[in-house]
C-alpha cells in the first residue's frame, strides 16, 4: 500500500512523480526510481550459489554485452543492467546460509574427512600458499571438471556427508536438492552461517553466497546482476565468475542491530542505496514519529501496528513518500527501509 492511498503499482506511482514520491535529494543521487528492492525471502530449499559484481564491473559488463548485441533476456546474459547489487539478509526465523570463503585449511579438513579419492588433489591444493591462489585454483578445478566425473565425485561426497553428519550435514541436504552439481563441492569452500532471529548478513560485491533455509527480510540495490557458481540449472559463466569473485577467506561478519535514537535499531552497512532498521514496539508504546525527507517502506513482521492511517499486520507493508509525516504505534515489529542521502 501507499501512505497516501495512491493507486497502481509502486513503480507506476513513482513514475507519475519521482521528485514528489522520492524527494529531490534521492532523485539527484540515484535517479528517478527507488534504488532498493525489499522482499520477504522464504528459503524452503537451498537457493543458487551466486556472486554480484561491483559497480564498475557491472557498468563495463553491461556495456560489453550491449556492444556484442546479447539480448537482455538471453539465458546466457550476465549483466541485465549497469548497477551493482549489494544486499542484506535479516533473519526472522533461524536462517542457514553460506557466505564468503572459509579458511582454506578448514575447507581442506572438511573435504579430507570425506575420504573420497578424487577430492584428494583439492585437499592438497587447499594447503598450498598463498591462500587466495589456493581458493582460486580449487574453485576453478571444481567448475571446469568433466561433468560425468564431477557428478560421480559429488555423489560419493554426498554419501560421505550423510554418513558423517555434524558439520557435513548441510552439504548432504544441498546434494539432495542438486544431485551431481559441482556447486555442492563449491559450497564446502564457504562459511556455513546460522543466523538467529534479528541477526543479519551484509553481502558486498564479489562475495560468494547462498541461502539454504529460513525466513528473512532481504533488501538489495535495484539490480538483476547475478553470476551463478552452481546449485542451479541456469547458465554458469566460469571465466566471468572467476573475474569478479573475491578470493578472500575470513569471518562472514554477522550483523546485529545497533541502537539509535527513539527506539530505532539500525543494521549498519557501507552503502547508500539502502538503509534497513527495525522497531520492536511493546504493548502500550507511545507513537514514534518516523517522518523522513527520504522515501521509505515500512514492513510489519509481527503483531499489529498502525503506520499513518494504515493498519499493518505481519507481512503487510506501506510505502511512505519522502517528506510525508507518518507515525507508527501499536504492538509489533516494524522494519524500515530507506536510503542515505
Amino acid at each position: 500500500g501507499s501512505a497516501r492511498g495512491a493507486r497502481g503499482t509502486l513503480v507506476e506511482v513513482i513514475e507519475s512523480g519521482p521528485e514528489r514520491e522520492l524527494g529531490a535529494e534521492a532523485v539527484a543521487k540515484f535517479g528517478p526510481h527507488l534504488p532498493f528492492l525489499l522482499k520477504i525471502l522464504a528459503a524452503g530449499a537451498p537457493l543458487s550459489l551466486q556472486v554480484h559484481p561491483n559497480l564498475q564491473q557491472a557498468q563495463e559488463g553491461y556495456a560489453e554485452e550491449e556492444r556484442r548485441g546479447v539480448p537482455v533476456d538471453a539465458p546466457h546474459r550476465n549483466y541485465r543492467d549497469a548497477n551493482h547489487k549489494p544486499e542484506l539478509i535479516c533473519a526472522l526465523t533461524e536462517f542457514d546460509g553460506l557466505c564468503g570463503f572459509r579458511a582454506p585449511s578448514e575447507a581442506a579438513d572438511l573435504l579430507a574427512a570425506l575420504d573420497v579419492d578424487s577430492l584428494k588433489p583439492y585437499v592438497d591444493l587447499l594447503h598450498a600458499r598463498p591462500e587466495e591462489a589456493a581458493l582460486r585454483e580449487v574453485l576453478t578445478a571444481i567448475l571446469t571438471a568433466a561433468p560425468e566425473e564431477m557428478a560421480h565425485t559429488v555423489a560419493e561426497a554426498a554419501a560421505a556427508c550423510t554418513r558423517l553428519g555434524g558439520d557435513h550435514a548441510p552439504y548432504a541436504g544441498i546434494a539432495h536438492h542438486y544431485p551431481g552439481d559441482p556447486g555442492v563441492l563449491a559450497a564446502m569452500l564457504l562459511n556455513h552461517v546460522r543466523l538467529q532471529p534479528g541477526e543479519a548478513l551484509f553481502l558486498g560485491a564479489g562475495i560468494p553466497h547462498a541461502y539454504l533455509s529460513g525466513l528473512g527480510v532481504e533488501i538489495m540495490a535495484n539490480s538483476d546482476n547475478v553470476l551463478r557458481c552452481g546449485l542451479t540449472p541456469k547458465h554458469v559463466d566460469v571465466p566471468e565468475l572467476l573475474r569478479i569473485v573475491r578470493f578472500e577467506a575470513g569471518d562472514p561478519g554477522v550483523l546485529r542491530p545497533e541502537a539509535a535514537p527513539d527506539g530505532e535499531e539500525v543494521y549498519e552497512t557501507p552503502i547508500d542505496e539502502f538503509r534497513l532498521s527495525r522497531y520492536v514496539l511493546p504493548e502500550g508504546t507511545t507513537a514514534h514519529d518516523l517522518s523522513l525527507r527520504t522515501p521509505q517502506i515500512l514492513l510489519c513482521t509481527a503483531g499489529s501496528v498502525r503506520a499513518g492511517d494504515q493498519k499493518l499486520t505481519a507481512g503487510q507493508s506501506v510505502f511512505v513518500p519522502a517528506g510525508e509525516k507518518t507515525e507508527v504505534s501499536g504492538a509489533g515489529t516494524v522494519f524500515r527501509a530507506t536510503v542515505v542521502v
